[in-house]
């Protein structure tokens, strides 16, 4: 009985943590659907977007930060803009949408061309989702499933032979100069994790050994909402599908390691996955497949499904 009560009450408490974090990491509620006919589940996109007013002395990477995102997200919308003196006074809208991955476990999934992450709370109906940064080109995050096997606050960073002549040590302590940041989540395959990072202008970018990066305002909290033993997987998914509200959407990023090669053929194969082909708009589809704008985009509705 004591277990038992024991258990409802941290179920209590991680339900509050997740509804009441309204600073950082917003909850969405999702769901998961299958199309009539379709091979695979189809996802649903969440979140809004919002505008911006730029003010006197921010950079791109300033309103990133503080709306949430990775540098990457803004710079593929406002590709000729200067991300160190945009435009004092321009009206900008920031992109806070997101198809979710396609996910097997529903507990944390990072998708790497995108650079972000997503919690999901299944008991909950609920997700949250972090920007990060991944592997830089020649140490690229390897993808594959993997579990939490380690939670560290304050971790040392032992620094690979390569690099401790550059830097001068071979174990950096906590504190500011230490690249891990405050926290450390530790994975299975026991080489890289996901981590804070005293290089906060580096979430959104290819810039790590292979670990995963968070901004220190949100790896405090994923910190405390995973445990040892959840499941990650780490995906390759520059195309996403998802619906909401009847709606079919599409949102294509970069294909940044270069593996797919033909990225038209390889989206038609998905929505066909999904059973969604032919509910789009096929003119629609190209357009968003050639942005590569990462920004959800309705391309087509449920309601003409195998409609003559």
């Amino acid at each position: 009985m004591k277990i038992d009560c024991l258990r409802a009450a941290c179920a209590a408490a991680l339900f509050f943590l997740i509804c009441t974090s309204t600073a950082f990491g917003a909850a969405f509620r999702y769901e998961i659907q299958m199309m009539a006919e379709a091979q695979t589940p189809v996802m649903n996109r969440v979140g809004y977007e919002q505008v911006h007013v730029v003010r006197s002395g921010e950079t791109l990477l300033d309103i990133a930060r503080n709306y949430e995102l990775g540098y990457n997200e803004l710079a593929l919308v406002y590709p000729d803009m200067d991300p160190w003196l945009p435009p004092r006074g321009e009206e900008i809208v920031i992109p806070r949408s997101w198809v979710l991955p396609p996910t097997r476990y529903q507990q944390v999934v990072v998708n790497i061309p995108e650079m972000r992450l997503y919690r999901f709370f299944p008991e909950h109906n609920l997700v949250k989702t972090y920007p990060v940064g991944i592997g830089r080109q020649g140490a690229a995050t390897p993808t594959g499933d993997t579990r939490v096997v380690s939670r560290i606050k304050n971790p040392e960073w032992t620094v690979p032979e390569g690099s401790r002549q550059k830097v001068g040590l071979a174990v950096v302590p906590p504190g500011p100069d230490n690249p891990l940041g405050d926290y450390w989540i530790g994975l299975a395959d026991g080489q890289i994790g996901i981590h804070g990072t005293n290089f906060a202008w580096g979430i959104g970018r290819r810039v790590s050994h292979g670990c995963i990066r968070m901004y220190p305002e949100h790896v405090e909290i994923f910190f405390n909402e995973v445990a040892v033993g959840d499941r990650v997987e780490i995906r390759y998914a520059p195309v996403k599908v998802g619906i909401q509200d009847d709606k079919i959407f599409l949102e294509v990023h970069p294909d940044i390691h270069d593996i797919i090669p033909d990225m038209h053929a390889h989206t038609e194969a998905l929505l066909r996955q999904r059973g969604l082909f032919s509910g789009i708009d096929q003119q629609r589809m190209q357009r968003v497949v050639t942005a590569r704008s990462g920004v959800p985009e309705a391309v087509g509705s449920v309601t003409d499904l195998n409609q003559p």
